[in-house]
Formats: structure tokens, sequence, C-alpha cells
């Protein structure tokens, strides 16, 4: 049972990343052009979106590649182990480099909304650097559960 549910999780966790590079292949270029028509006075801002949204991308793979190592170590049988604790940490310094990342485009989500009228517009702006807080403390709460398991588990076995 463990290992297929390790099996639908790695598989889940592939699943996750190719939307991700389908978006950067043909979303983010439009993105950007969009972003050239609509400030025609900051034409460079164009590769600003580039770099911001390409350059968040790296420790979004380097997440899921951490994600998938922690399934492996589950698989083995060593999910209670300082490689796990390292692999969270790494989620957790990962998501919160996505959301800094992304709170770094908002002045651009505020320059499209005040161009168009449409104050939702910063909203949709703020959905993704919110989701990525809320992975990097979820893992920063596992990361410490799972360390103070393995130092429960230290003191048992120097007990016997």
């Amino acid at each position: 049972m463990k290992r297929v549910s390790t099996l639908f999780l790695k598989i889940s966790v592939v699943l996750i990343g190719i939307p991700i590079l389908a978006l950067c292949i043909f979303l983010v270029p439009e993105i950007g052009n969009l972003a050239a028509k609509l400030l025609p006075k900051f034409a460079y801002i164009k590769y600003l979106v580039f770099i911001a949204f390409y350059a968040s991308v790296i420790p979004f793979y380097f997440a899921l590649y951490q994600a998938f190592k922690l399934l492996r170590y589950i698989d083995k049988n060593n999910a209670f182990s300082q490689n796990s604790v390292k692999s969270l940490e790494k989620i957790k310094y990962c998501a919160i480099t996505i959301s800094c990342l992304h709170i770094l485009v908002l002045p651009l989500f505020y320059l499209f909304a005040d161009k168009d009228d449409e104050p939702g517009v910063v909203i949709i702006g703020l959905v993704v650097p919110f989701a990525s807080m809320v992975i990097a403390v979820f893992a920063a709460v596992l990361q410490k559960l799972l360390k103070e398991a393995i130092d429960i588990k230290s003191e048992n076995d120097l007990t016997v």
C-alpha cells in the first residue's frame, strides 16, 4: 500500500511540473508582450517579466526534485532521517524564494490594474506569493516535527 501511494505522489509531482513547463513556454512570452503593449513607456518591462517568471521556475523545479527525493526516502524506509529534514528545509527556502520573486512583480500587476481599471488583477497577483508562503510554512512545520521525531527516536534507541 505504501509503495502505491508514494508512486501516486511521484506521478503527481511529475504531472505538476508539466503544466508549469507549458506555461513557461507558451504563456510567459505572451505576458511579456502584453506588458510591453500595455506599458509602451516602459519597453524594458517585457524583460523584467521574463526574468521574474523564469527565475521563479528554477526554485520551483528544485523543490519538485526535493519532494521526489523525499518520496524516495519514504520508499527506502528512511523517512525519519536528516536527509528528509534537509529536503524539507530546501523546499521551504524554495517556496520563500518563489514568494519573494512574485512579490517583486506585484507593482506590475498594479500598473496593469491601473491601466485597465480592474482592481481584481492585484488580487490575482497575490495568489502565487500567498500559495508559496503557505507551502513554506507547511514545510517548516513538517521539518520541525520531523526533527523532533528523529530526536525522540534517537533517545529511545539510546535508552534500549
